[in-house]
């Protein structure tokens, strides 16, 4: 529901409450929603593929549908806290992950970045992740560009059984992260 503001259009997204209140700005390993997220089962954490270091995890709010994350299991805050063997699996996850995506949702190109740091815009600084995200051209249509709003065009179900299959298949032949 789009209302005004004083100077500013409002957006009312009140499925928004629950990521706050489950782990925006927190700050340590004990509230972190990547450590707590591999304790929990693969589909209602959303977990596409487990390595030994890191995993392969649907972003729960995406900028794009398929918009995926590999988080390594340990808590730090960037990427050179990683060792040598998690950071070379993560990016072998990448890897997979887009060439999964490209063959399951035909994507035009990608965007795959890390942000280091609050002041880099990382949701969650406290342990580092690299997103990855499928782009079309024209995904940004009007609603985007003149209301500020994203429209998705398919769940985040729906995703998961689209890309999981695909995720693993990619990793168990072209990874080998186990």
């Amino acid at each position: 529901m789009v209302g005004e503001g004083p100077c500013y259009g409002i957006i009312w997204a009140p499925w928004r409450m629950k990521y706050i209140e489950e782990g925006a700005g927190r700050r340590d390993e004990s509230s972190c929603v990547f450590c707590e997220a591999p304790r929990k089962d693969d589909r209602e954490a959303l977990i596409l593929y487990r390595g030994r270091h890191s995993y392969i995890i649907l972003n729960k709010y995406p900028y794009n549908t398929a918009h995926t994350m590999v988080v390594p299991y340990r808590h730090v805050p960037s990427l050179e806290d990683l060792t040598r063997e998690e950071l070379s699996e993560m990016i072998i996850a990448v890897k997979a992950v887009l060439e999964a995506t490209r063959r399951e949702y035909k994507p035009h190109g990608f965007n795959v970045g890390v942000n280091i740091g609050e002041a880099a815009g990382a949701g969650i600084a406290g342990h580092v992740h690299i997103h990855v995200v499928p782009r079309w051209c024209g995904d940004a249509n009007f609603t985007f560009t003149v209301g500020g709003v994203k429209v998705m065009p398919e769940t985040l179900d729906r995703t998961y059984e689209r890309l999981k299959p695909v995720v693993e298949e990619a990793c168990k032949n072209k990874c080998a992260l186990r």
